[in-house]
């Protein structure tokens, strides 16, 4: 746990230092959700329907730069063979990049949720605390599965292409149930979401152990 908080840390300073992550993908999310309000132009009272899949799209275009940044980051003077020739479990190496991007993609999401209402005309708050579960629940599959491709993608010369490709089909599972559950969450409340929910649970239980049992191979060979 500790070595895995000392990642962590290294990460949002660097990223807090330099801020190319989050402005990126602050650029990036308002410019999709521009884009997709005025292709759809729907009425007032039928872009509340829009918000799930518009938000959830806009979402994991903007998070796969960021997580793919977590480890460009170590390419610089070969700086990843220094962190695998440490005594460090490769474990806690993954824990504290997955951790780090959740936090980037989080705050990723504390601005593209607002301005999504805000375009689509959807009043976000009474289902709030019901919508920050789901946000949570697919954060964490997204930076799950994210961490782990990345790693993989980072060590070829195609990374920016072989990133999307190998993210985006496995991410179809927790899209579905995410943007399932976000629907019935802001219609219904989040007692009526929970199929939705055990889906992102499940989901981010399978790939976070997934990860944590494979990185070590991943980053090695």
């Amino acid at each position: 746990m500790r070595a895995a908080l000392a990642i962590l840390a290294k990460d949002l300073r660097i990223e807090w230092r330099t801020r190319e992550s989050v402005s990126g993908v602050f650029v990036m999310g308002v410019l999709l959700l521009v884009v997709f309000s005025i292709a759809h132009d729907a009425r007032p009272d039928a872009a509340p329907a829009l918000l799930p899949a518009v938000l959830w799209v806009t979402f994991v275009f903007t998070g796969l730069p960021a997580v793919q940044r977590a480890f460009l980051l170590e390419r610089e003077n070969d700086c990843l063979a220094g962190l695998l020739t440490a005594p460090l479990d490769p474990g806690a190496l993954y824990a504290g990049k997955c951790a780090a991007n959740v936090v980037v993609l989080a705050a990723t999401q504390a601005v593209v949720v607002p301005l999504a209402g805000l375009f689509l005309h959807v009043d976000l708050l009474p289902g709030l605390p019901g919508l920050v579960l789901v946000l949570l629940l697919g954060n964490l599959g997204v930076a799950a599965l994210g961490t782990l491709f990345a790693a993989v993608a980072a060590r070829t010369r195609a990374r920016d292409l072989l990133l999307p490709l190998l993210l985006l089909p496995l991410l179809v599972p927790l899209l579905i149930g995410a943007v399932t559950a976000t629907r019935t969450v802001l219609d219904a409340g989040v007692g009526a979401a929970l199929p939705g929910l055990r889906v992102l649970a499940a989901f981010d239980v399978v790939f976070g152990v997934a990860g944590w049992l494979l990185f070590g191979y991943v980053v090695r060979d």
